[in-house]
């Protein structure tokens, strides 16, 4: 019963947002402008190389979830 008023708002709620962002983000009702280092493809393409071209000065690679690699002994039945 309460779906024909939750689904409507909802999807209404989603026009709203996209209406406030076009209106905010790209057409600028507040002012502003892009920067160039969002909108230009060639600048990001350097900044990747930049970073790729780093060299690699920390520790070896940690594992991220140490406990799934332990040996777990698995024993059969309760042992209270």
């Amino acid at each position: 019963m309460a779906t024909k008023y939750i689904i409507p708002a909802v999807l209404g709620s989603f026009a709203i947002a996209y209406v406030c962002d076009q209106l905010i983000a790209d057409k600028k009702i507040f002012g502003g402008t892009t920067p160039s280092t969002v909108s230009n493809k060639e600048w990001w393409e350097e900044t990747d190389k930049k970073f790729q071209a780093w060299p690699r000065t920390a520790g070896p690679p940690v594992v991220m979830n140490p406990i799934s690699r332990q040996n777990f002994i698995v024993k059969a039945g309760s042992e209270s």
